[in-house]
């Protein structure tokens, strides 16, 4: 081949998917372009580049961030093998996905820093891979890979998932606080599946992390709560008595509610677990015992879980209108003693 005869790229819509002009040496290879034209194109003048091992951008200037990402997860699905795995493995059919800060990014977390200016684009990948970090492609691997969410195109983890891969690699607690508070605050995800993502990741035993994680507790009930009190309003229910304890006139104290209509004997709680505890995690029996002990005494409990205040509010005041309207029908409950928290 002359190297002093120009190259002209060949159209990009014959060599790109859609209009991001980044493919690896094997898919430019099944459009005829064979490597040794590939590494010609890609010599200094020439007019694409190599943006990382066997990943090409077909034409010369820095990469937009759209670029680099979809450079990233070719890379990760086009090198290295797989290590032989069982069949039923999870992890053995799911494709790479951007996660952590680039993740952020992409869910529009505005404490993360903005694609262009990240040195590394995470990839999560299944733990079988053969593969190794290169260049701006940082690789992480995974077993129980979660369903990815298309964003603007891109596979990319949920917000749990993408936050504790970016937890892991921060020593800042100011910033690992921020992104906590950001993710339920804006209403990405709800605080215990952060949790219990940082439980499954082990990032619990970092005194930054546990700090952070009391902050994103707080804010989780602080926003349920305010949910509650504004379905509550918006749909025309009685007033209750809020944020209450409930005691035997002599006896035992029987708990905390977030809620209690003592006219109704109806009380209703925000219920902060996750919807399914991490495996190796043991139940908490105790709020059911709580529960179980005012029902004995006649006392409808309603749990609430935050994510049905936040996505479908009226449904959960149909709920609690529905147990207001049974007490009428119900024998009468004990006498209990209601006093502030």
């Amino acid at each position: 081949m002359n190297h002093d005869t120009p190259l002209s790229p060949l159209p990009l819509h014959h060599l790109a998917d859609g209009s991001c002009p980044v493919l690896t040496t094997q898919e430019l290879r099944a459009h005829g372009v064979p490597p040794a034209e590939v590494a010609d194109r890609c010599r200094p003048g020439g007019p694409w580049q190599q943006l990382l091992p066997g990943v090409h951008l077909l034409h010369q200037g820095p990469p937009t961030s759209q670029e680099r990402l979809h450079a990233a997860l070719r890379y990760a699905r086009h090198r290295g093998p797989s290590v032989p795995v069982q069949p039923r493995a999870p992890e053995a059919v799911r494709d790479p996905m951007i996660t952590g800060l680039a993740a952020l990014a992409l869910h529009g977390f505005a404490a993360a820093p903005p694609l262009l200016s990240l040195e590394r684009i995470e990839v999560l990948v299944a733990r079988s891979r053969r593969l190794r970090s290169a260049g701006f492609a940082r690789i992480v691997r995974g077993a129980d890979l979660p369903a990815p969410q298309q964003v603007t195109g891109v596979p990319t983890a949920p917000v749990p998932r993408a936050l504790a891969d970016a937890v892991a690699g921060l020593a800042d607690g100011a910033v690992v606080r921020r992104l906590l508070t950001e993710a339920v605050r804006g209403g990405h995800c709800e605080a215990a599946a952060v949790v219990r993502e940082l439980t499954r990741a082990r990032l619990l035993a970092r005194p930054h992390v546990v700090d952070a994680v009391d902050a994103l507790l707080a804010e989780g009930r602080a926003l349920a709560e305010q949910r509650l009190y504004d379905a509550v309003r918006a749909h025309g229910l009685p007033d209750p008595v809020w944020n209450v304890d409930l005691r035997l006139p002599g006896g035992p104290y029987l708990g905390g509610v977030d809620a209690y209509w003592p006219e109704y004997a109806v009380a209703v709680e925000i219920d902060t677990r996750p919807a399914r505890p991490a495996a190796g995690e043991p139940a908490e029996p105790a709020e059911d015992e709580h529960r179980d002990a005012l029902e004995r005494l006649g006392i409808t409990v309603v749990r609430c879980r935050p994510r049905t205040l936040r996505e479908a509010p009226e449904q959960q005041a149909t709920v609690i209108r529905t147990a207001l309207m049974a007490a009428a029908g119900r024998e009468p409950a004990a006498y209990v003693a209601v006093l502030p928290r």
